[in-house]
């Protein structure tokens, strides 16, 4: 069961008051009560490249529809050379999303992992890893994914890939256990906050600000997924 933090003491203007490039305010901080109140909100925060703390209601909103996820025969194939866990390496996931290449902006530092590994503690936040398969050779992480449950909103923060198509892979684990959880499957929804080409691929959709936050008090009415429990202690699968 996931545990409800402090209140935030901070409150945010409503995220239908974003401008046109999405941002609705700036301050406050990231202790989980704080984050929790921004989702369930409509907001996510993002540090900008000179440091300020900002929130973000983009419009239009970019979500994957439980059902709209295209999973191509390419990617079929590449799930056989996986296996999926939940939660059993956190920290190494949030390690993973926050490597990038030189110049490129990085949004999971320490102060996010600390942050969203309280959030996990709580039970709020997830990852789900996909894992090396082979004969002899002790698995690798080979890619992953993490951002927050709140009912049947799960808001994805990062993914990663060490190997092609591993984040795909876990992604589609994700979506499969968010289909499995109960309540109106057709108002679960994973926000990926913007669309890209590479999300859009995967079959995510815009929406008018007004729409996401519409579905978004749908999503939020919808019973909390319940999170298997980590396959193994150590961070690796049984």
């Amino acid at each position: 069961m996931a545990v409800e933090p402090q209140p935030s003491k901070h409150r945010f203007p409503p995220a239908t008051s974003g401008d046109e490039r999405g941002w609705v305010s700036e301050g406050a901080d990231l202790e989980p009560g704080t984050l929790l109140l921004a989702y369930r909100s409509g907001l996510f925060p993002m540090r900008s490249p000179q440091g300020q703390l900002t929130w973000w209601s983009p419009d239009p909103r970019a979500i994957l529809p439980l059902d709209g996820l295209r999973v191509s025969r390419s990617l079929n194939r590449a799930r056989k050379k996986f296996r999926t866990t939940v939660d059993a390496a956190f920290e190494q996931v949030l390690q993973g999303c926050s490597d990038r290449a030189s110049g490129e902006y990085v949004w999971v530092t320490d102060e996010v992992r600390a942050a969203y590994t309280q959030l996990h503690e709580l039970g709020w936040a997830h990852s789900v890893e996909a894992w090396t398969i082979g004969e002899g050779e002790e698995p690798e992480l080979a890619g992953g994914l993490y951002g927050v449950a709140i009912g049947g909103l799960f808001s994805g923060e990062s993914m990663f890939s060490r190997r092609a198509d591993a984040s795909k892979v876990a992604l589609v684990a994700l979506v499969e256990l968010l289909n499995a959880a109960g309540g109106d499957t057709a108002a679960r929804m994973i926000d990926v906050q913007w669309e890209t080409p590479h999300l859009a691929s995967l079959g995510a959709v815009e929406l008018p600000r007004q729409e996401y936050l519409r579905r978004l008090g749908r999503a939020l009415e919808q019973p909390h997924p319940a999170w298997p429990e980590p396959s193994h202690g150590s961070g690796e699968p049984g």
